[in-house]
């Protein structure tokens, strides 16, 4: 063999396996059928999210130190209300690690903080974007009522104002929590209902990104809240395949009618608009979205949308193209 060749074969033998062969990160994905609630019934797997039951399985120890470390990292920065002055706080949750659902989290941050003069007061729980491992808290049942009590804390409940956005798959049930083959449960209306009562937050402007999540209206409705919700109770929504920027609810709200500087309740009639025409094009049933806002709602949402930044672009792939 030529010296030359021959060198430049015993380099490549002994050069590491990451410069060979370039490791390619790859999101979790649902393979494993979640323990225990796959053998329940209807009656067990609704009582399951009325409790708000949280099943991990074979989570290594050092992730969940390291999961500890990044939940108190982040609810530790978090800032106090200012005196006099009504401040929003943003928690934004993707409660699934398919990555559609990582970035619409990440990006209902960013618009809510901004609209609402959140910076400082706005914490994300989600999984990965799906080009790495997420940096960010894991949005689980748990992270989420450690979330909201961290923010119960640093709030003045008679004038402050929690604005959550919930995205993940959605059953009759609730709201879906799935991290791969790792973790498992689900939120009912009524456990979120009772998390709210517990901390003391009656002040609350609610999202919930999934299908079925008109269930959630009933339970939550009050002359303090204003909620909107991906659709009716007995329909799914559109748009949560794991590849996709967006559901068919984030881009039509989030990024496309929150980003413009008017009230909650035009910004949801034009979403609510958006998804109907996009739903009628694919000949979708049409998920019908939900929206109720309370008298004294009105009152906060008066004192936040005051002073509406100016709108911004839509970002990343339309849920519909």
């Amino acid at each position: 063999m030529n010296p030359v060749l021959k060198l430049l074969a015993a380099s490549l033998l002994l050069a590491p396996a990451s410069a060979q062969q370039p490791v390619v990160y790859t999101p979790p994905t649902h393979n494993l059928p979640p323990p225990f609630i796959a053998k329940a019934d209807g009656a067990e797997v609704a009582a399951y999210a009325e409790l708000g039951i949280q099943i991990e399985r074979d989570r290594p120890a050092r992730d969940t130190l390291a999961e500890h470390r990044r939940l108190s990292a982040a609810l530790n920065a978090l800032q106090p209300g200012r005196r006099g002055v009504v401040d929003a706080y943003v928690v934004a949750v993707a409660l699934d690690s398919d990555p559609v659902f990582g970035r619409e989290a990440r990006e209902a941050a960013r618009v809510l903080a901004r609209r609402y003069a959140a910076a400082g007061r706005t914490i994300v729980l989600a999984g990965t974007e799906g080009a790495a491992p997420s940096a960010l808290p894991m949005g689980s049942p748990a992270s989420l009522s450690a979330a909201l009590a961290r923010v119960a804390e640093l709030m003045d409940a008679r004038e402050d104002v929690l604005v959550l956005y919930l995205t993940s798959h959605g059953a009759p049930v609730g709201i879906v929590y799935n991290d791969g083959d790792q973790g498992y449960g689900a939120i009912a209306p009524t456990r979120l209902w009772r998390l709210l009562g517990e901390v003391g937050i009656a002040n609350r402007l609610l999202f919930v990104s999934a299908c079925y999540s008109g269930t959630f209206v009933p339970m939550l409705m009050s002359g303090g809240t204003a909620i909107v919700t991906a659709s009716a109770a007995d329909r799914t929504s559109f748009g949560c395949r794991a590849d996709n920027d967006w559901t068919y609810f984030g881009d039509a709200l989030i990024n496309r009618a929150l980003r413009k500087p008017q009230p909650l309740a035009r910004a949801a009639a034009e979403a609510r608009a958006s998804v109907a025409g996009w739903e009628r094009r694919d000949r979708l049933e049409p998920s019908d979205p939900q929206v109720s806002i309370g008298r004294d709602a009105e009152r906060w949402l008066a004192a936040l949308e005051r002073n509406l930044p100016p709108a911004t672009a839509p970002v990343g792939r339309p849920a519909v193209e």
